[in-house]
């Protein structure tokens, strides 16, 4: 089980989070701050869904999780992906249930912002708009 702490990680965009699972009572921090604090509720369950999924045992143990860069919604996603990674660790029964639920938790999603070309505009894609007239 537990040694004594457990150390995992996750990315998505540019937001990274760093987790650190330990046995305690079931407290969740987020930047020091906890899971309930914060403001924008669809976070916190995007934040939660590991914890759900597994219930009761999510009682056993307090999170820590550090996460910077990125916006709201990718830091959320980093969160998850690191906590969902270090329950994983503290029991591998787990995996079987976070896979068959949603493989993003426990595997990154790689996509990133396509680069902007050369000669164009703002967007990657955007194209100057022609008029034949």
């Amino acid at each position: 089980m537990v040694s004594k702490f457990i150390h995992t990680s996750g990315k998505r965009k540019s937001a990274t989070a760093r987790a650190t699972l330990k046995k305690g009572t079931g407290v969740i921090r987020i930047n020091n701050q906890r899971l309930d604090m914060l403001t924008d509720h669809i976070v916190q369950l995007r934040i939660q869904e590991p914890l759900v999924l597994i219930g009761e045992r999510a009682s056993e143990v307090d999170i820590s999780v550090r996460v910077a860069g990125g916006g709201s919604a990718g830091q959320a996603e980093a969160a998850r992906l690191a906590i969902a990674r270090a329950l994983v660790v503290f029991d591998s029964k787990l995996k079987k249930t976070f896979e068959s639920y949603d493989r993003l938790l426990l595997v990154a999603d790689v996509r990133r912002k396509e680069t902007r070309k050369p000669g164009r505009k703002s967007k990657a894609r955007s194209k100057t708009q022609k008029s034949y007239r």
